[in-house]
């Protein structure tokens, strides 16, 4: 039987809403459109999707907060963002929610089509499949979306996992601040900003807490490093 994405658009904006749900189902996906965040909520709520995409401006409850509300009760649905907000803040404050991808508007309708089917692609698997990260005593299950240090789950945020499996992939190797800007956010590297820093403290003290084996490296001028003493 042909697999049908069961889309989710939360979009107030009827005229957009309207021609990205005709532009989708022509491409085969079927789309229902809620017109503020909370109706996206409910939705959500009352429904199973294969994937969301939100605005940010949204009435009653904006995207980045619906975005943290399915974050709460789905770790595995794909949520692409498309908005006209364009900033960095405006990107990090997304991911930070838990969205999978970022899309501004103005967009190519084709490119929006692109990164749909490489978010369904992403979250698709055989069943049967294990995808599990090893270094040292630290793995990182890339199917349920938990990584474990000595046997002990650790709670990461989506973007503190993205940044884990970056690193856990790259073993061995110095990545720099630009390298994991646009692997890990997507975004070009501001020098001005410290975020990366801050991410990867976030993950220090989460990955290397109470453990004399130090995993992540920093290494002076150049970047960082995962990987055994």
């Amino acid at each position: 039987m042909e697999f049908i994405p069961h889309l989710l658009l939360v979009e107030d904006e009827t005229k957009v809403a309207t021609f990205i749900k005709k532009g989708l189902e022509r491409q085969g996906f079927t789309v229902e459109i809620a017109e503020d965040g909370r109706e996206g909520k409910r939705f959500f709520d009352e429904r199973t999707y294969d994937l969301i995409i939100l605005d940010v401006n949204l009435p009653y409850m904006d995207g980045v907060q619906l975005a943290h509300y399915i974050r709460t009760k789905n770790t595995q649905v794909p949520i692409l963002m498309l908005t006209a907000l364009d900033t960095t803040a405006d990107k990090l404050a997304g991911f930070d929610a838990g969205v999978d991808d970022y899309l501004v508007k103005p967009f190519d309708f084709m490119e929006l089509i692109a990164r749909l089917k490489a978010l369904l692609k992403r979250t698709i698997k055989a069943p049967e499949s294990v995808n599990i990260l090893r270094v040292a005593d630290l793995e990182l299950d890339l199917d349920q979306k938990l990584a474990r240090r000595n046997g002990q789950t650790i709670e990461l945020t989506a973007k503190e996992f993205a940044l884990l499996e970056y690193l856990m992939r790259n073993r061995g190797r110095v990545v720099s601040k630009v390298d994991i800007a646009e692997k890990v956010w997507d975004i070009n590297f501001d020098t001005g900003t410290n975020f990366i820093e801050v991410y990867i403290n976030y993950l220090r003290k989460k990955i290397d807490k109470d453990t004399s084996n130090k995993l992540i490296h920093t290494v002076v001028g150049m970047g960082y490093t995962l990987k055994e003493k």
